[in-house]
């Protein structure tokens, strides 16, 4: 949310957004001018409720990951890899795909209505490179059952 939402949703590069809404600068209310900010990609909403929206494809694809890699990784080291692909793939993922006037792919006009490539592919290549990286898991049932044969 706080330089996520900038780095895929804000117009840049075909790769990755600008730094515009860091902190979720320039996205406001102004009660008395009845006045509110919204995204050049959803224009009839208000800005703060398509960050939002486009926040829960951002939570839930990392917690596809997670099952790449259970009983595997210490809980810290799944939190900082969690922040970090977030803000280094998944952004850059989601600005390719949903940035239309910038990203690289919706340039192309390749769409991606249902989160098909932005969450699905995404999370299952990275859920799959965790698993091979991380190797077999240790201590587990059948595991300890081969070792005693």
């Amino acid at each position: 949310m706080i330089v996520g939402y900038s780095l895929a949703f804000t117009p840049g590069s075909p790769y990755i957004g600008s730094l515009d809404r860091l902190f979720l600068n320039g996205m406001s209310f102004m009660k008395d001018a009845n006045k509110i900010t919204v995204s050049h990609l959803a224009p009839t909403i208000p800005e703060s409720v398509y960050m939002a929206f486009q926040m829960t494809f951002a939570i839930i694809t990392p917690a596809l990951i997670a099952g790449g890699f259970a009983d595997r990784m210490k809980f810290s080291a799944m939190l900082w890899f969690m922040g970090l692909w977030s803000v280094l793939i998944y952004s850059t993922v989601a600005h390719m795909m949903w940035e239309s006037t910038s990203g690289y792919f919706a340039t192309m006009g390749i769409l991606d209505f249902a989160g098909g490539t932005v969450v699905h592919i995404n999370s299952g290549i990275a859920a799959l490179v965790c698993a091979l990286v991380l190797g077999k898991r240790v201590g587990t049932a059948r595991t300890q059952c081969r070792r005693t044969t």
